[in-house]
């Protein structure tokens, strides 16, 4: 995978955008556990009110408060405060929020800074309860004995009746004072301070309501601007999703086009060499389903990778503030979450690289089965072949189903983790909040991160599902791209010179093909002149269609040279090179389109004479004209649509609207009947009088009144010469045409 890493580099930008949309949709979704538990512990349980610092507060009650904290605390307490009463410049607005203003004094606090609130709520809260407990032993005086009777000398329970206790306690010294305070605290003793907070909420509540404020009004405003913020930060997330989504699939898709580019035309510039390397059918896979793999998992990873660290780690550091004495739970989890997913990637990776592999053989075999379905009924093997694909399909389908069968496994396994941990933190929390140590909100936002975190690894544990068959499908795409090419072009290219005659001379040659042990061509020698007509024949296998396809560059000569017009055709580039070379291939090739687009193939800008001209040569207007289209009909992909030697014509009227000075008839004769090919062969000698024109064959018919005959045995020349002069002097020359024609046809 890091072969092909290169390709995103165009894309880094989109990347970049990408990971900071992910990393805001990450906040957003952090976020979310957190207002659900402010709504259930400072909405539902503590009717709106998120702490112990009142907004406003009468001045008695405040009178009564500061008597219980230190002389620190209280200055930050009045310090935060301002008293409003019936001349304060603010009254009107004030005594309309808070009723009870019209009859006594209020303390309003001051805009203060989440810091302040945090630095006040733990004294204030402190304050409320020590007061709250007092009251209700006023109110009560049985219930002095809950506070332990006797407090520093000062027994609560022996009061008389009507007796202003908090009058009595400012008269105090403060050791007493603190240690009435400490008696009335020991019953929140258990407590954390997030408890405390929460419990000195009663009586912020009660005290809002003895202002005359509308608490219930109150709450629902808490809970539709903290509802209102969770639906804010999931519209956030919602639209960070989309862009991601779309971006990365942009990514995804700008990579694969890419690829495919680059390895088409990788391909287009591989000589015969390479293609010995990669079948037909390989390389078709790489190109469509590897390079889908690979689209895939760059959209997986952009959309997954990244985001589940950031989720994860965000989580853990969320779930450790709202739970800390159960992250043993979470680390149990992920344990065993590492641990399967540990085994599956272990199991699973050698057969994803498999996979790819039996996609080869299954489409090769499918390639092979198209292309040949003639001869299979022919042959009546459809039997045979059924079974032979039949095996292909059944290896690649119990590979699929025994990865699927992994997934399928997993899956449950997962659920029944995550399941469990639910369960875990729901009998833990439920203690913690028995025990009053956690707050009911905070549990259900412990359980949603944990969630959170296992949502992460599992998302990490679906890419290790992914990531080893799209990393063995990008090893194969870059094994194409860094095979290097054999036929290339020089540094410093030459030219031809001008003008261009097109003598071919081939000075001692020798090839052998890559990896052979033997050369098949050896020290080959001969000359073809231009308006001459050079036959190449011999017995199958002798190396004909090897030599010439030397020309082209098809392949590069191992030993000796091959030159044209004095230039080694190695020192000029290969554009240079074909475009001087009509080439005529054994079989046929056309591609999809009209006939008219078949033969502009050589020659983008020709005219409708020039398509008429070399129609006429090669013997294919009488067919074309007899089609109601003409030139506009259509042609099948691979020709399928027309005869072999229909076929065979046309490819040579391609050839010749390119009016090369050189031309290679490479079997291009032997679909074509003997009429057809006499007056192709009389068309030929007079248009192409100032070519060079190379033909192989092994019809004697087709090259006895050639200029000059080469005959090759076991990739050697035997002979050289006339048809008449072989005949007296070449006994590999006169087998073959004996073995054709009588002496006197031969005469």
């Amino acid at each position: 995978m890091l072969r092909l890493v290169k390709y995103l580099k165009p894309f880094t930008a989109l990347i970049l955008i990408s990971i900071a949309l992910l990393f805001v949709q990450a906040m957003a979704d952090l976020s979310l556990p957190d207002y659900m538990s402010k709504i259930v512990n400072n909405g539902i349980q503590q009717g709106g009110i998120a702490n112990a610092v009142p907004t406003a507060i009468r001045k008695s009650e405040l009178d009564k408060l500061v008597i219980f904290m230190s002389a620190e605390d209280k200055a930050a307490v009045l310090n935060a405060y301002t008293l409003v009463d019936q001349d304060s410049p603010d009254y009107a607005r004030y005594v309309q929020e808070y009723p009870l203003l019209a009859q006594e004094p209020v303390y309003v606090s001051h805009d203060l800074s989440r810091a302040e609130v945090d630095a006040l709520n733990l004294p204030l809260a402190k304050a409320l309860l020590v007061v709250s407990g007092l009251e209700q032993v006023m109110a009560d005086p049985t219930k002095a004995a809950l506070l332990g009777g006797g407090m520093g000398g000062f027994d609560l329970s022996k009061l008389p009746p009507g007796v202003d206790l908090f009058a009595l306690l400012s008269k105090l010294p403060p050791a007493q004072l603190a240690q009435i305070s400490a008696r009335v605290e020991e019953r929140f003793a258990a407590l954390g301070e997030s408890m405390i907070i929460q419990a000195a909420v009663v009586a912020v509540k009660a005290e809002y309501q003895a202002l005359g404020v509308d608490t219930g009004k109150l709450q629902n405003n808490y809970l539709f601007r903290t509802g209102g913020m969770m639906l804010l930060f999931t519209l956030l997330s919602a639209a960070c999703t989309v862009t991601v989504g779309y971006l990365s699939a942009r990514t995804a898709a700008g990579v694969a086009r890419d690829l495919r580019r680059d390895l088409f035309q990788k391909v287009t510039r591989f000589s015969n060499a390479e293609f010995e390397k990669f079948s037909t059918a390989s390389l078709i896979t790489r190109t469509t389903n590897d390079i889908t793999q690979i689209q895939m998992v760059i959209i997986m990873l952009v959309r997954m990778v990244f985001y589940s660290p950031i989720i994860g780690v965000g989580a853990v550091i969320r779930a450790s503030g709202k739970g800390s004495s159960m992250w043993w739970i979470i680390a149990v989890a992920v344990s065993v979450l590492l641990s399967l997913i540990a085994i599956v990637f272990t199991v699973a990776l050698p057969k994803f690289k498999r996979i790819q592999a039996l996609i080869d053989r299954l489409n090769l075999v499918m390639r092979e089965n198209l292309a040949g379905m003639m001869v299979i009924r022919a042959f009546n093997t459809q039997e045979f072949e059924l079974a032979r694909f039949d095996r292909a399909n059944r290896d690649l389908t119990a590979t699929m189903l025994f990865i699927s069968r992994i997934i399928v496994v997993m899956m449950p396994l997962m659920m029944l983790i995550m399941n469990g941990l639910m369960l875990t933190i729901i009998w833990v929390g439920a203690h913690e909040v028995a025990q009053a140590q956690m707050q009911v909100g905070d549990m259900m936002a412990f359980m949603q991160y944990a969630l959170q975190i296992v949502m992460a690894f599992l998302m990490l544990s679906i890419m290790f599902i992914i990531l080893p068959r799209a990393s063995v499908s990008a090893d194969r795409v870059a094994d194409v791209l860094a095979t290097p090419v054999t036929i290339q072009d020089p540094p410093a290219p030459e030219h031809f010179p001008t003008p261009f005659t097109g003598t071919v001379e081939f000075d001692h040659v020798a090839f052998r093909y890559p990896g052979a042990e033997e050369n098949v061509l050896c020290d080959i020698t001969f000359t073809a002149r231009p308006g001459q007509v050079t036959a190449i024949i011999g017995s199958t296998g002798s190396g004909k269609s090897t030599l010439v396809n030397l020309l082209p560059r098809f392949y590069d000569v191992t030993a000796g040279a091959i030159k044209i017009d004095g230039v080694d055709i190695r020192l000029v580039t290969q554009a240079e090179l074909r475009a001087k070379i009509g080439y005529i291939p054994q079989q046929g090739i056309l591609f999809s389109g009209t006939i008219e687009s078949n033969l502009r193939y050589a020659e983008e800008n020709a005219t409708m004479e020039d398509l008429q001209w070399a129609a006429d040569i090669a013997q294919a207007s009488e067919f074309i004209t007899a089609r109601p289209e003409g030139m506009a009909s259509e042609v099948a992909q691979g020709g399928t649509n027309v005869s072999g030697g229909q076929k065979q014509r046309l490819a040579i009227a391609r050839a010749l609207v390119k009016r090369a000075p050189i031309y290679i008839f490479d079997e291009s004769f032997s679909a074509l009947d003997f009429k057809t090919e006499a007056a192709l062969r009389r068309g030929l000698k007079t248009q192409l009088s100032e070519s060079t024109v190379l033909i192989v064959t092994q019809r004697i018919s087709t090259i006895r009144h050639a200029d000059q005959i080469v005959v090759l045995d076991e990739g050697t020349i035997v002979g050289r010469g006339t048809h008449e002069e072989l005949m007296a002097t070449c006994q590999t020359y006169r087998e073959i045409a004996l073995s054709q024609l009588n002496q006197e046809e031969l005469a």
